[in-house]
């Protein structure tokens, strides 16, 4: 059976409705308003002209004190809005930096609760939301005392932190362009316009169907031969998160649910009535879904503004193809292959002989933001290849799932996957809101052996922007190969880490198998074989055209189908707003960091124009705010409270404003530069030294390390480091750069000062490093 568009024609096959009859409610406010249309019963997505208009949100107006039920606030100010139960609080992770915590459950994560009811001081959260993002049942005591206590499920901790990171979806915070509010009771639509959007003419959408297409067989007789081609799937919601349930995150769009989820959903045998197998938590759902189906194939279609996951093909998808395909404006994950609910599935059961083949996804996980361009649960013979993903919040490709328990000295779930392939795909702008992930992530068991275990190669994988890995193998992930690939700017890691093996009564004694060759990067181990890990022939590079043409002109998609890069779903528009703005101040001066738009309207950010509460402005270009990571403020009257907010300019205008900065006092404060950078270690290159480094171990905390400086000699050549990965990793992490420039066979030493807002601090005793040619 074949659904395909009609020669020179554009279906949309859509679930949403219509939003007509706008009239201008406040000219002061440029509030508008609408009836909601006929049949709409509920939505978490509105659209106009074809760009996603955001829910309301706002820093929280007053201060909370966490409770076993909710929180007690400090004013009623909020029992005084309008329909408090529409309201969902929203707990982001990322890197904690300067007056910017890591609220979720865990870095990578972004959970949000349902508010139940306010009375008074008393906020009361929706439950089982609630108890399952701050009740998540720890471990009982352990034989072993060398195992860390901690929270039963493995991945993260048992609860969200202290406060919401913002609040979402209240009347009261109407007034930024281009949020929205809906007022169900009162039947109403409230909208403040973006510049340049006429409410008169223009189209708005709102999403009603939850499915769009859904197909499921039986392992006997599985759904089969059916071809999507040309068609694009649009306007379908997700209405989970707002129930009682709401969104207890816990990775890559995976959740806790149920009434006693945090106490056992998933735990298998380290609870008490635990469910297993282990990590069976909830996928979110997909608007087009298939599971138990034999030979299903999209082929040049469009998954466009949808409010779930935009493709499920979930257990018993064989032998699918998904080929030359968009996915862009999704909620939650962009494809979904497989799950994790059948580690050992019989052959009717398990995910197989699937092709995931020249597609272009970015702009994914736009509002479940932990979700992944390409999930993969446990799979056999899985073909991801040529596929162009950027522009995430969080990671691109995820890759299996069970290891966690090796963290408590246990071997990962057994499982039947084998022969993975992820190939020739390229990975940029990736992790640009969350952290710890990463361009490509592998977790558990991928196959018996390094011959059967998965197999990474050709990618090309660069400009990463929270903290991870490029290629990150997490816990259990055994028998990886990974060659030829090129990892660069990922302003971390490019790979990460070896983990203890506890399979087949291995005991830890050696790590999980894993094969690293020939590989582009910038970490520059040296070559070692040593308890199952091998890293051999791996090349330093300082830039990215360094690497071998061959492989960069062989990632991403292939010539047939690079005309998807063009297509649009939208009018040009300006970024969304950046995020997560965070301030810090010492010696005088204000220095504000930020995440970038993760919707960059198509354009690139030429610039960022940076506003105190005080009307003190600053502009950075987009070029100068790569290199350095951060605005600087100078001359703002010292003892005030000041906040900052970041707007982003392309060539079609303004984002809104971002969420203000936490407030800080700006300091005089004499400060000291810092000490010296510690554990300065270098590995040559051809031509270039990877040097590496840790943060100063006491730094003033008046005022944090802004940047490094590393003296190459003969010579005293001063290079500088700067960008996120300065002022994001401390503490014992290692911070690695390249210096370029160098001579094979001469010898060096190289010393590291770190830079604060009082200079540059002592160097670091001088290491010694001798560039050679490349064999």
């Amino acid at each position: 059976m074949i659904y395909a568009a009609v020669s020179g024609q554009s279906p949309v096959i859509s679930g949403g409705l219509q939003v007509t009859g706008w009239k201008l409610l406040d000219a002061d406010k440029n509030l508008w308003s609408a009836p909601v249309p006929t049949g709409f019963k509920n939505t978490r997505q509105l659209y106009v002209n074809g760009v996603r208009a955001d829910r309301t949100r706002g820093r929280l107006p007053v201060t909370l004190t966490k409770t076993n039920t909710g929180y007690t606030a400090d004013s009623p100010l909020m029992a005084g809005w309008r329909n408090p139960s529409d309201m969902e609080f929203v707990y982001t992770g990322g890197n904690s930096i300067w007056s910017e915590h890591s609220e979720g459950l865990g870095d990578w994560t972004e959970p949000r609760c349902p508010v139940a009811k306010i009375e008074g001081t008393v906020i009361t959260m929706a439950e089982p939301c609630w108890d399952n993002s701050t009740k998540r049942v720890d471990l009982p005591p352990l034989p072993d005392s060398t195992i860390k206590r901690r929270a039963a499920n493995l991945v993260g901790p048992a609860s969200i932190g202290k406060e919401p990171t913002y609040v979402e979806n209240a009347y009261e915070l109407l007034g930024t362009p281009g949020q929205w509010y809906c007022d169900q009771a009162a039947g109403t639509i409230y909208y403040v316009p973006r510049t340049g959007e006429d409410m008169t003419k223009a189209d708005v959408e709102v999403s009603v169907l939850e499915k769009l297409i859904s197909g499921e067989g039986t392992e006997v007789s599985p759904i089969h031969n059916i071809i999507f081609q040309g068609l694009q799937f649009s306007y379908a919601t997700w209405l989970f998160p707002n129930t009682s349930e709401g969104f207890s995150d816990i990775q890559a769009n995976y959740m806790v649910t149920g009434p006693t989820g945090y106490a056992t959903q998933g735990l298998c045998d380290l609870v008490p009535n635990g469910q297993c197998p282990f990590g069976v938590w909830t996928k979110i759902s997909g608007n087009v879904a298939f599971a138990y189906d034999r030979q299903i194939q999209f082929l040049r279609d469009a998954f466009v503004h949808l409010g779930a996951a935009g493709l499920d093909l979930g257990n018993g998808s064989q032998a699918d193809t998904v080929q030359g395909c968009v996915f862009t404006d999704v909620s939650g994950n962009g494809l979904e292959l497989g799950g994790v609910d059948l580690p050992e599935g019989t052959p009717a059961q398990v995910t197989c002989d699937n092709h995931i083949l020249n597609n272009h996804i970015y702009n994914v996980a736009v509002e479940f933001h932990d979700g992944i361009g390409i999930c993969v649960g446990y799979a056999q013979r899985t073909v991801i290849q040529y596929n162009q993903i950027d522009h995430l919040p969080y990671s691109g490709i995820s890759m299996g799932w069970g290891g966690w328990p090796d963290k408590i000295k246990r071997a990962g779930v057994a499982n039947n996957s084998e022969n993975n392939l992820v190939a020739n795909n390229l990975i940029f702008d990736h992790m640009q809101l969350l952290a710890d992930g990463g361009g490509i992530y592998t977790q558990g068991l991928t196959g018996s052996s390094l011959a059967n275990g998965e197999k990474l190669m050709g990618n090309v994988i660069h400009d990463q922007y929270g903290s991870g890995h490029g290629i990150y193998t997490d816990n259990g992930c055994k028998n990886v190969t990974a060659k030829n690939n090129v990892i660069f700017h990922t302003n971390h890691d490019n790979w990460g880490t070896p983990h203890g093996d506890y399979y087949d009564g291995n005991a830890g004694k050696q790590h999980d198998a894993f094969d690293f060759e020939d590989n582009y990067w910038q970490q520059g181990d040296p070559d070692s074989s040593a308890e199952s890990v091998t890293l051999k022939n791996n090349h330093i590079i300082s830039a990215l055209d360094q690497a071998p043409a061959s492989i960069l002109q062989n990632a991403g998609l292939q010539t047939a189908f690079k005309d998807i890069l063009t297509e649009r779903f939208n009018d040009p528009c300006a970024p969304e707003s950046p995020s997560r703005v965070a301030a810090t101040s010492g010696n005088g001066s204000v220095f504000v960091a930020w995440n970038p738009p993760v919707f960059d309207g198509g354009f690139p950010v030429k610039s960022y124009k940076v506003t105190s509460s005080k009307g003190d402005e600053v502009t950075l270009s987009g070029d100068d705010f790569r290199a350095k990571g951060y605005a600087t403020f100078s001359g703002l009257v010292s003892g005030k409270d000041y906040t900052f907010t970041v707007v982003a300019h392309n060539a079609n205008g303004d984002s809104p404003p971002s969420l203000p900065s936490l407030k800080i006092n700006v300091s005089a404060a004499v400060i000291q530069p810092p000490p010296a950078p510690s554990s300065v270690e270098a590995y040559p290159g051809d031509g270039v030294a990877s040097v590496h480094f840790q943060s100063p171990d006491k730094v003033d905390a008046g005022s944090p390390i802004i940047g490094y400086v590393c003296t190459v000699n003969p010579g005293a050549r001063e290079v500088k480091i700067t960008g996120r990965i300065t002022i994001t990793l401390g503490g014992k992490h290692a911070i690695f750069s390249v210096i370029d420039g160098l001579e094979n066979g001469k010898a060096y030493t190289l010393e590291m000062a770190a830079v604060n807002a009082a200079g540059t601090g002592a160097k670091s005793p001088p290491v010694s490093v001798t560039p050679i040619a490349a064999k």
